[in-house]
């Protein structure tokens, strides 16, 4: 919804040409603060500040939720989108420094990304993990080759590590549910699908509600724990924030009493790059799964899940589609995030 730039809500210069690569790289104040502009900007409209104005967005890998609403994000403010296929419409980037390319890749993301740069005033990243080495992956190196080779702001629309667009997305969400976000019980549940998926989202959902002082519980099996270095700064979040984290491995246990049940699957690092290994271990987890039993144990507690989710796998039907889950607020909610982060990087 666009409104006269004469009304429409003003956003702070604070975040100016800084890249949003993860939550933990800005404080509480500053992510409030964009939390409010998008409040502002879903009940009373915006004006046009990317009139004149070209962002790309480079996809690695699929997207339904974060394509459409990154595209209508930048349209609405008055830009254009300029959508890249890595390897599909373009040419196939090669990350890794020093190496020989004489492989499939045919540019380096040296030259693509300081390319760019003089093109458009931002770029945005979804890049997947591979899978195949934890060690290597758990430091972003596509994300963070962009960040050092760009000069303008990278925007992190997935990576390997972190999904910042939606954690945002899910605060907002919380914050529009219940008005204070401050001790609220959310419980962030493991739960089985057939495929090892990447680590991006319960990493993000975990920092950011420890960044607002939620009381978290991470709800998984001993395997599925996620990794420990990061699990210290979540901690350290909490601990600034008045808050608590717990790991439980009992899910029921877990659940008692939430106000909000987080469903979500990843792969273990344990067996990171052994699909055939983690099967048999997965497939020992099959019944966790949010049901309405395990939503009774709760204090009325809502559903969440960022979407694309597997019915009766992941989430039964009775519990996806009922009054309680907030599903469509948080897919909602992305396009409003992003618009009010548009404005205030660029």
């Amino acid at each position: 919804m666009a409104i006269s730039t004469k009304h429409a809500p003003t956003p702070r210069a604070t975040l100016k040409g800084r890249s949003f690569l993860t939550t933990e790289d800005f404080t509480r104040e500053e992510l409030s603060e964009v939390l409010d502009l998008a409040i502002q900007y879903k009940t009373l409209g915006h004006g046009r500040p990317l009139q004149g104005r070209s962002v790309a967005l480079l996809f690695f890998d699929p997207s339904l939720r974060t394509r459409v609403s990154m595209e209508i994000a930048i349209q609405q403010l008055g830009g254009q989108a300029v959508v890249l296929d890595v390897g599909k419409g373009t040419w196939a980037l090669e990350y890794r420094e020093g190496v020989i390319m004489d492989g499939d890749r045919s540019e380096h993301i040296k030259e693509a990304a300081r390319v760019l740069s003089r093109y458009v005033a931002a770029i945005g990243v979804r890049s997947f993990p591979a899978l195949r080495s934890f060690e290597e992956e758990r430091h972003d190196p596509v994300l963070r080759s962009f960040a050092r080779y760009s000069t303008v702001p990278i925007i992190n629309m997935e990576s390997a590590m972190f999904h910042p667009l939606q954690a945002m997305a899910d605060v907002m969400t919380i914050r529009e549910t219940f008005g204070l976000v401050d001790q609220r019980r959310v419980v962030l549940c493991w739960a089985y699908h057939p495929k090892p998926l990447p680590m991006a989202v319960p990493n993000s959902f975990a920092l950011i509600a420890a960044q607002f002082g939620m009381d978290l519980t991470i709800a998984c099996p001993p395997e599925y724990e996620l990794d420990p270095e990061l699990m210290e700064r979540i901690r350290e979040h909490a601990r600034r924030n008045g808050a608590s984290v717990r790991v439980l491995h009992d899910r029921r246990e877990a659940c008692r009493g939430a106000e909000v049940i987080y469903a979500k699957s990843w792969g273990s690092r344990h067996y990171y790059g052994r699909w055939e290994e983690e099967r048999k271990v997965r497939e020992r987890y099959r019944e966790w799964i949010v049901d309405e039993a395990l939503m009774r144990l709760t204090a009325q507690g809502y559903f969440m899940h960022c979407l694309p989710v597997r019915r009766n796998v992941v989430v039964t039907d009775a519990v996806l589609d009922s009054e309680r889950s907030l599903v469509i607020q948080q897919a909602e909610n992305r396009l409003h995030v992003q618009k009010a982060l548009l404005s205030m990087l660029l």
